[in-house]
């Protein structure tokens, strides 16, 4: 199946070296050759890569490895196909507006049959699971809030249950996120760090490669990864529970219900 690679954190931040490491599983350390993709939210604004290439050997992931872009809110994919064509409608992350903001969504699973009905705005383009079960998300949370944008304890409710309902098709792991609100779910598997002071040093499991967070960072910064496996392999990682659905907000995870 493919991978995930989100941040949430409580100030801008680059993502470079959970990149680096998760970027290699693209094609070299793993088998995750059939595109890829990330998401970086500013402000309103949204800047989406995407790639059908593998991450190994794609010159735009080797942008996004040396340019050190600052966001709050990043999301990262990349894919075995289990449903779709290796093309580049069918990359994660996928992204659509609502209530005047853009969302984006990443899938790590299988949904075997999956085949949404009344789906009267948000439709796929391409021929994925993952982006019909995202466009039944967002129709649902359009439908059932029409006007305005709910407050976070307000939305974790009813995403929890179409998260649910779409979970009983299969494998359902997911990252979701608007810029302000984010959105973790585990069906299987999925873990997460939160990096603040006292920071230390941080080695890759993919990479030899060993950051210091001391050099990098203020006492104040507070940064939550969540990946489908650990990137590091001198670091503490937290599982998900399955079934769990977490929010994270300034670099920290809240869990709703």
């Amino acid at each position: 199946m493919c991978q995930l690679l989100g941040m949430n954190c409580n100030v801008p931040t680059d993502i470079c070296f959970s990149f680096e490491g998760f970027a290699t599983r693209g094609g070299k350390t793993d088998e995750h050759r059939d595109g890829w993709g990330i998401a970086f939210f500013e402000g309103k604004g949204c800047r989406l890569f995407l790639d059908s290439k593998p991450s190994i050997a794609s010159p735009i992931a080797e942008l996004v490895r040396c340019y050190p872009i600052r966001s709050t809110h990043v999301i990262a994919h990349i894919r075995k196909a289990t449903q779709g064509k290796i093309l580049l409608e069918n990359c994660h992350p996928f992204r659509r507006q609502l209530w005047g903001q853009y969302w984006v969504f990443a899938h790590n699973g299988d949904l075997p049959a999956f085949a949404p009905q009344g789906m009267e705005f948000y439709r796929p383009v391409g021929d994925t699971d993952s982006e019909k079960a995202f466009c039944l998300i967002l129709e649902t949370l359009r439908q059932n809030f029409p006007k305005e944008k709910p407050s976070l304890e307000g939305i974790y409710p009813l995403l929890k249950d179409i998260t649910n309902s779409i979970a009983e098709k299969g494998v359902f792991n997911y990252l979701l996120s608007d810029g302000e609100y984010f959105f973790a779910h585990c069906s299987t598997q999925l873990s997460y760090i939160v990096r603040q002071a006292p920071f230390a040093a941080a080695h890759l499991i993919d990479q030899d490669v060993t950051v210091d967070f001391r050099q990098l960072t203020k006492p104040s910064d507070r940064v939550a990864i969540i990946a489908t496996t650990p990137l590091t392999d001198n670091e503490l990682w937290t599982p998900i529970q399955p079934g769990d659905l977490l929010a994270f907000q300034d670099g920290l995870p809240l869990k709703l219900g």
